[in-house]
């Protein structure tokens, strides 16, 4: 019977430094995934021709994405990491990506109201 000698302070710290990391994997995961499927809708259609059919479709795409940045970006914050210029490089984030991050798409706000 092993028994852990550390004060439950260590642990507890421990245990709140882990849950940081998974969240922070979560919302790196999310990113990539959002930004996979506006690459991948820009990929199928050109951007200076997609109909105007589509331009809600691939709108709402740029929001998710936008969101998914954002709640990245604070993930990162709450855990010290002040900078998101790396973040912006290394997941080659679009500008109107970062533009919208942290709105609140138009059907969530009158969800809330």
């Amino acid at each position: 019977m092993s028994r852990d000698l550390r004060p439950p302070v260590d642990i507890l710290h421990y245990e709140i430094v882990q849950e940081q990391a998974s969240a922070l994997g979560r919302m790196g995961r999310t990113l990539e995934q959002a930004l996979a499927r506006l690459r991948e809708f820009d990929a199928a259609h050109a951007v200076a021709a997609v109909p105007a059919s589509m331009q809600p479709v691939r709108r709402k795409l740029v929001m998710e994405a936008g969101q998914a940045l954002w709640m990245f970006v604070v993930q990162r914050e709450a855990t010290g990491l002040r900078d998101s210029r790396h973040i912006m490089r290394t997941y080659n984030v679009p500008g109107e990506v970062q533009r919208c991050m942290g709105l609140v798409p138009a059907a969530s706000k009158s969800a809330s109201k």
